[in-house]
């Protein structure tokens, strides 16, 4: 059995009847922040003409921006995409509305392990999106000898002929826990002598960083900019279309299994449209849409019949069973822990 695998299979046992939404009569405006290039504008064309809802899509370059947009007022927005991190922050602070999610009439699509989430037990306040996988995507015609160890080490101490010539993901989560994994320490440290540890690594690498972004992950790789660069799997995936021997690698130490969520903002002006839009992308054939489009795993029951078959045969979205036990999943992390995080990740960029 496969991870993915076995997500795919279940989303594709189940066949549903399509039909309205319930609110193919609605009409007025939607505004959504997303990550660029997570959302397919066929999708949102197919959204605005089953709905009569005006939709624009605004997009944020990391997690910090989108928590500080909200924090500032909202923006204006009606629909987020925060991972279970930032929503955690968000619910405690009361800037994501309860909007029942769970009473939604297409939740039932929702598989079973998605139904929860450690900071949305009742999944009150989020409806799953996409879910994935961190690691790192390398082209073996731009490494010495063609190949790479399925470590971090090779990020985090380069071979002299890569030194400048990779890339690191912009996140502060993700290159806190892959940093946490190569040097054993638990990613939900309070000790910090742990977090010096970690700080070493990331500082000692800085130099040979030839970028940090979220942005441009897809092109960089395709264009040959760099010839390794941390990255999440769906991007990795959609750099194959282009680069059909790129190798995306699931780490020994440690790979972050994580999952993307759909939420509204307490101040959102179009809270009634943007239930119809969270409760619209909850049917099979909607989600797996979006799946075709980012090369993500959705968690909607009935979607695999929709699905492209490039994603279930590219190992990079459906993991091999070998690398299963390298998946570590979200922690709910303590105070000081984020505080230790957070003066790294300043300190790294600064």
């Amino acid at each position: 059995m496969r991870v993915s695998k076995w997500v795919l299979g279940m989303t594709a046992a189940v066949g549903l009847t399509f039909g309205a939404v319930g609110s193919a009569s609605a009409d007025g405006e939607l505004h959504l922040y997303n990550w660029s290039n997570y959302f397919s504008p066929e999708l949102l064309e197919k959204f605005e003409k089953e709905t009569g809802i005006k939709t624009t899509m605004d997009n944020y370059a990391s997690e910090e921006d989108l928590l500080a947009k909200l924090q500032a007022g909202g923006g204006g927005y009606d629909v987020i995409f925060p991972g279970p991190t930032t929503l955690g922050t968000m619910i405690d602070k009361g800037l994501v509305a309860d909007i029942k999610v769970n009473q939604m009439e297409n939740f039932k699509n929702v598989l079973g392990p998605f139904q929860t989430l450690s900071v949305d037990a009742d999944r009150s306040y989020s409806a799953p999106y996409m879910w994935g996988t961190t690691g790192f995507t390398y082209d073996p015609a731009m490494v010495p000898g063609g190949t790479m160890e399925e470590s971090w080490g090779e990020l985090f101490k380069p071979k002299d002929e890569l030194k400048g010539n990779i890339a690191m993901l912009n996140e502060m989560s993700d290159v806190w826990n892959a940093a946490a994994y190569y040097t054993g320490v638990s990613k939900c440290t309070e000790d910090p002598a742990e977090a010096q540890k970690i700080l070493d690594v990331l500082m000692a690498q800085k130099p040979f960083v030839k970028v940090y972004s979220n942005d441009g992950t897809i092109d960089r790789m395709s264009a040959g900019e760099v010839a390794v660069h941390m990255q999440w799997n769906g991007a990795a995936h959609r750099v194959k279309a282009n680069k059909p021997g790129v190798v995306y690698v699931y780490p020994k130490e440690g790979v972050t299994f994580w999952t993307d969520t759909m939420a509204v903002p307490s101040n959102a002006p179009n809270m009634d449209n943007a239930k119809t839009f969270i409760n619209w992308m909850l049917l099979p054939e909607n989600a797996a849409a979006a799946s075709n489009y980012t090369g993500y795993s959705n968690a909607i029951i009935g979607s695999g019949e929709f699905l492209n078959e490039s994603l279930s045969s590219d190992p990079a979205v459906n993991m091999p069973e070998e690398f299963a036990d390298r998946l570590s999943g979200f922690e709910v992390c303590s105070d000081a822990s984020k505080s230790l995080r957070e003066r790294v990740w300043t300190k790294l960029k600064s």
